[in-house]
């Protein structure tokens, strides 16, 4: 078992990656492999809904979109995801939304790639828009057929500077059962 944790924020080691490196340590302690992915900061390109993921059949972006492509490869072959950002203007980075419409796009060619998988979105916020950006990306899940644990409450955490969120102890909280869950439902769902 695997889950997949992409960093959607541009600062590598902020707040949205110490959230992501609280749930990846609960996942990891029920004895399930974790790869935290780096994508903010990333040249990413968003779906210019050409088609060709579907015409072609080749399950990726023809754009040369080689981060998000690389991606979609390594979701394939996992069986959870899990998606983090800060909130930028009351939504997700460019890069996350980049990241939904062309990974979304793909899976709609080809289900398999999302349908029955976990997935996760956690989300940095300094003051508001946190509903809005958690609810962009489970749209994702959502219509990809995928399975989205609860946690003890919505997954945010609440910080502005660099690891203001580790002093957030519900947000803490919540990330660990975040992590808790995710693997109690991997282990349920491969039984």
């Amino acid at each position: 078992m695997k889950i997949i944790l992409i960093n959607g924020s541009p600062r590598s080691d902020g707040n949205t990656f110490h959230l992501l490196t609280m749930v990846k340590e609960r996942v990891e302690m029920s004895g399930i492999e974790t790869e935290l992915i780096q994508l903010g900061g990333k040249q990413v390109h968003g779906c210019t809904a050409c088609m060709k993921c579907r015409n072609e059949g080749k399950g990726r972006c023809h754009i040369k979109n080689d981060r998000i492509n690389e991606i979609i490869q390594k979701v394939r072959e996992a069986d959870g995801l899990v998606i983090g950002s800060p909130v930028y203007f009351a939504d997700v980075t460019s890069e996350v939304k980049a990241l939904i419409d062309v990974l979304g796009y793909v899976a709609r060619a080809d289900a398999s790639i999302l349908r029955r998988k976990v997935g996760a979105s956690v989300i940095a916020v300094r003051r508001a828009g946190e509903i809005h950006a958690f609810n962009t990306i489970n749209h994702l899940f959502l219509i990809s057929e995928m399975i989205i644990p609860g946690s003890s409450y919505w997954n945010i955490a609440l910080g502005r500077e660099k690891g203001d969120v580790l002093n957030d102890t519900e947000g803490v909280k919540t990330m660990e059962t975040l992590g808790d869950n995710i693997a109690w439902l991997l282990k349920k769902c491969t039984n």
